[in-house]
């Protein structure tokens, strides 16, 4: 009777080995400190496929990619519309908010990292996992109310990269947007690698653009390195705080969270103690590696803006139609506008693919609930298109600006909800067992929770003050 005790005191009941076809992919019992077992894998069109074989360093090229599916969310055109108002607005002041807001992340995404590898559970499988349902459920509904804000950028930043480029009315952008999910489509069932591919290579041509209008800009380089210094006034004032909070939720957003921990198993790293500790060192330098990247991109709009629109005493730019206008006189070439159009293209395109992935990962792993990719995208679209839409047609570019923004205060408020579980599973001993998050690591999660949750009361105190 020992052993019916064991099951009673863990919420689990004993059954016999699983020796079906999916046994691999399953995992139905449960274990210690969880409530119940993991059952499907994450994303299991994809889960394990790519194979991690050879020598070490081939075995580390098999892990690049998931950083960089990442990568994209900090790079995405909502991060466009707050790095242009703080750039114009404040100069390069507010660089430094990006500096600590992608530190932060690189933090938290190898958190992500770690939890996939050491429990085989995704963010929103481990919340589903250790919370009751009356905790749980709330947390889906927040995951699924990130997602759509992060929609409605992408929806609005394609539609305005499509109007720059061809002089497609928003409006009518805003609805060519639904058809992305064929491109996505396409893409997963070539393989999971050849998706990775087409993000990686969208990130060059988004390099290539920005590095090329950053020479043509000519910043002030000791301005630059100046506004990485920490300064009190972004806490002090309540308008440098509001696009210091947007910058953080472009940068460090909720749905990455449950994406990298979902498509980090896409490796087949094995299950043995040091395989998974190679595939979490691996996994880190994956996403840092990537991450910096992002930086350099989300610094580069920062600085384009200071350079272009605040030296010149263009200090009200947020939209980015008007950027795109104003470059070309600004900068003297006619090129200039023509890049920034294509690397906003490529960041919608971009951001249309992971979050495809990030919603199916937090539906499938909340409820259990497996939908088609094509359903899944068309859900969230159609959600994210009935404002973007409705603000396109009546308020024009000044309110595709306004909401930009909005969105990605919403996704920094969104945030705690998804970090604060994040760093409780990765903290606890009984639930990574020895991938644990070391005591350095652990009390840097908490800093950066305890920062995330304080900064966003401080904006909804203002706010309501």
């Amino acid at each position: 009777m020992p052993d019916l005790q064991l099951a009673n005191d863990y919420h689990f009941h004993l059954e016999p080995p699983m020796t079906d076809a999916l046994a691999p992919l399953r995992r139905d019992r449960a274990e210690p400190d969880w409530r119940q077992g993991r059952g499907d894998a994450p994303l299991a069109e994809v889960y394990h496929s790519v194979a991690i074989s050879g020598p070490p360093w081939r075995r580390m090229a098999a892990f690049l990619g998931p950083g960089y599916m990442v990568a994209v969310g900090y790079m995405d055109p909502g991060n466009w519309a707050t790095s242009l108002a703080g750039g114009s607005r404040f100069g390069y002041a507010l660089l430094v908010v990006a500096l600590v807001s992608n530190i932060m992340a690189i933090l938290l995404q190898s958190l992500c990292a770690r939890l996939a590898i050491a429990s085989g559970r995704d963010l929103a499988q481990a919340c589903r996992d250790a919370f009751p349902r009356w905790v749980a459920l709330p947390l889906w509904l927040l995951a699924e109310l990130a997602i759509i804000a992060t929609d409605i950028a992408e929806v609005i930043g394609t539609a305005i990269g499509l109007n720059l480029l061809f002089g497609i009315p928003l409006a009518f952008g805003v609805v060519i947007t639904s058809l992305d999910v064929f491109l996505v489509l396409l893409l997963q069932r070539a393989g999971f690698r050849w998706l990775e591919a087409f993000v990686i290579a969208l990130l060059g041509v988004i390099a290539v653009c920005f590095g090329a209008q950053i020479v043509m800009a000519d910043p002030d380089w000791g301005g630059v390195i100046r506004g990485f210094l920490p300064r009190t006034d972004i806490v002090t004032n309540p308008e440098m705080l509001y696009l210091a909070l947007g910058i953080l939720g472009a940068t460090v957003m909720p749905h990455n969270l449950y994406l990298h921990s979902a498509i980090v198993q896409t490796r087949d790293y094995g299950q043995t103690l040091p395989e998974k500790r190679q595939a979490l060192r691996f996994a880190t330098i994956d996403s840092t590696v990537a991450l910096m990247f992002a930086l350099l991109i989300n610094a580069s709009i920062l600085i384009l803006a200071a350079a272009s629109f605040n030296a010149t005493g263009r200090t009200d730019v947020a939209e980015l139609g008007d950027a795109h206008q104003l470059l070309a006189p600004i900068l003297g070439l006619g090129i200039a506008p023509t890049l920034f159009a294509v690397a906003l293209l490529c960041c919608g395109l971009n951001s249309t693919v992971t979050a495809t992935l990030a919603g199916q990962a937090v539906m499938e792993g909340f409820l259990r609930m497996r939908l088609p990719p094509w359903l899944r995208r068309l859900i969230t679209r159609g959600i994210a298109i009935v404002p973007a839409a409705f603000v396109t047609i009546w308020y024009g570019d000044a309110g595709t600006a306004e909401l930009l923004i909005l969105t990605q205060v919403v996704l920094s408020l969104q945030l705690s909800f998804a970090v604060v579980p994040l760093v409780m599973f990765t903290t606890s001993r009984r639930k990574m067992g020895d991938l644990v998050a070391p005591g350095w690591l652990a009390a840097a999660a908490v800093v950066v929770a305890v920062v995330i949750v304080g900064l966003n009361l401080k904006l909804l105190w203002d706010f309501v003050a």
